[in-house]
């Protein structure tokens, strides 16, 4: 049994290949669980310098995918990539089929920042639709 220096189970348990994904529950809280998950994946991979970016970027996805997806079905997934030795990918997938909308909000909106926020924390962000929904990414590298 692997044990943590405080005697629990780890949250999540790491292969050792170069992506890590989990299937989570449809609903704001799984925003907490990604997070938790991307850092420990990047904890694994030794890339602490991308973490908090990380965290920040898959916070959103995962809401987004919530609060957007009109089919978010019973579960999202979170996939995180080690594209090279310094370039991760961070994607969230739904059965949602339509695109991601970046928009520009004003100074007094509450909300509608999620994407625009991924676009300055990442090198790089899209989608790719899938026949059965769609995967958001965003991928980070080190400078």
């Amino acid at each position: 049994m692997l044990e943590t220096p405080l005697g629990r189970r780890p949250e999540f348990y790491l292969s050792a290949g170069p992506s890590q994904s989990r299937v989570l529950p449809c609903g704001l809280e799984s925003a907490a669980v990604a997070r938790r998950l991307v850092a420990a994946v990047l904890s694994r991979w030794e890339l602490p310098e991308l973490t908090r970016s990380a965290e920040l970027i898959v916070s959103e996805l995962v809401t987004n995918a919530v609060l957007h997806a009109r089919t978010c079905g019973a579960s999202v997934r979170v996939v995180v990539t080690r594209v090279r030795d310094d370039r991760v990918q961070v994607a969230v997938t739904d059965l949602d089929q339509r695109p991601p909308v970046l928009v520009q909000s004003g100074p007094d909106v509450e909300s509608g920042r999620g994407l625009a926020l991924v676009a300055a924390l990442s090198d790089s962000w899209g989608y790719e639709r899938r026949h059965w929904g769609k995967q958001v990414w965003a991928e980070l590298a080190l400078l």
